[in-house]
């Protein structure tokens, strides 16, 4: 059961939690797609087809596990080795890359999420906590945060514990302190939990819980954490 008396500050998922991911970086894809064309034409024609660009990063991966941790850079890579394999400048990989980064920023948010976090970050410090490489200050979210810890920048990600203890330690906190909200079951869920955090596990889509630990609240949306701390009428 959640003690929301211990609750002092909350940490926050970006991806899938604030706003769906998955349209944005198809997105983000396309706009790289179509910069190739124009600039390197042959990558472009050779990695047309549908998680060609993603078998790569596979690869990448498993080549380089330095980058597990940091996914501009393994994708940054990825976009260098298909040009290698295409004949085309590798070169060509940070220009085509910052053409995705950019697009990847502009995301489309969840109807609750902006009143959920003009509502918290009015009574909670907040922290982000994530494993993607979204920036809140070019989403435009960075005024709502007090601090953002990312894999990337911290070199581990969930559900290692550390990052937890880093998001707590950035507001001069302990983890029972923390409650850390966030859609996925395993990287924010457990995570979260066997940092010593509360965790609220935002379920969307009516998924099953895998895990014999439980979260301390389910909620289907984000406007249900804020009913927590809502004065009846």
């Amino acid at each position: 059961m959640l003690d929301v008396s211990k609750i002092k500050a909350i940490s926050f998922d970006l991806d899938d939690t604030l706003w769906p991911i998955w349209p944005t970086i198809e997105r983000a894809e396309k706009a790289l797609h179509d910069w190739l064309g124009f600039h390197a034409p042959m990558a472009a024609a050779m990695f047309s087809g549908s998680g060609a660009l993603s078998e790569i990063r596979s690869e990448i991966g498993m080549t380089r596990p330095d980058l597990k941790s940091d996914l501009s850079a393994l994708r940054r890579e990825s976009i260098r080795l298909a040009l290698q394999r295409a004949g085309e400048n590798p070169q060509l990989a940070e220009p085509a890359f910052d053409v995705f980064f950019e697009e990847r920023q502009r995301v489309t948010l969840f109807d609750d999420a902006l009143a959920t976090l003009d509502f918290l970050s009015a009574r909670f410090p907040l922290v982000s906590v994530s494993n993607g490489n979204a920036d809140v200050a070019k989403v435009g979210l960075a005024h709502y945060f007090r601090a953002s810890i990312s894999a990337r920048e911290f070199g581990v990600g969930k559900p290692d514990p550390r990052i937890f203890l880093a998001a707590a330690g950035a507001l001069d906190l302990v983890p029972q302190d923390v409650l850390h909200v966030g859609d996925d079951a395993t990287l924010d869920g457990l995570g979260a939990l066997n940092a010593g955090m509360q965790c609220a596990w935002l379920n969307r889509s009516d998924h099953l819980w895998p895990h014999e630990t439980t979260p301390n609240l389910t909620v289907t949306g984000l406007e249900e954490l804020c009913a927590l701390w809502r004065q009846p009428a």
